[in-house]
Parts: C-alpha cells; structure tokens; sequence
C-alpha cells in the first residue's frame, strides 16, 4: 500500500521549503523540507502526503502508480 500520491514540481521559490506540485490536476503547496537528496527543481516527480513530499520519483513511477490509483478507483481517469 502506497501512502503517498505522485505529484509533479510546477513551481518552486528559490531558497524556499515549499513548491506547487501538481497532483491529478489540483495544484497545492507542499513542504520539501524532508528530501533529504538535494533541492527539488520543476519537473521532478515526487510522492505527496498531507502536505510533505516524503520522496522522489521517477516520471515511469509517477505514471504506474497514477494508472494504479485510476484501476482501483481512487482517482478519476
């Protein structure tokens, strides 16, 4: 079971602890402060849970674990 949802980078303040990620559609602001691998960038792949990016992942990733979510009905197509 996966606790987070994929979400993409569409903003981000330089210096900032928080970016506009796209998840599924709706833009919300998510604290970065807890990956630890470096500062993230627009376009970056990450997983999503109430409100913290808690890791990276791949675009294959994001787009697998999208399709899962569709497939279980936990998302619209």
């Amino acid at each position: 079971m996966c606790l987070g949802v994929p979400g993409q980078i569409v903003e981000r303040a330089a210096g900032a602890d928080v970016a506009v990620v796209d998840v599924s559609g709706v833009r919300r602001s998510v604290d970065v402060t807890l990956l630890a691998d470096g500062p993230v960038a627009v376009g970056d792949w990450v997983l999503v849970h109430v409100g913290f990016a808690l890791s990276r992942i791949d675009e294959e990733g994001a787009i697998r674990e999208a399709e899962r979510r569709v497939a279980l009905g936990e998302d619209p197509p």
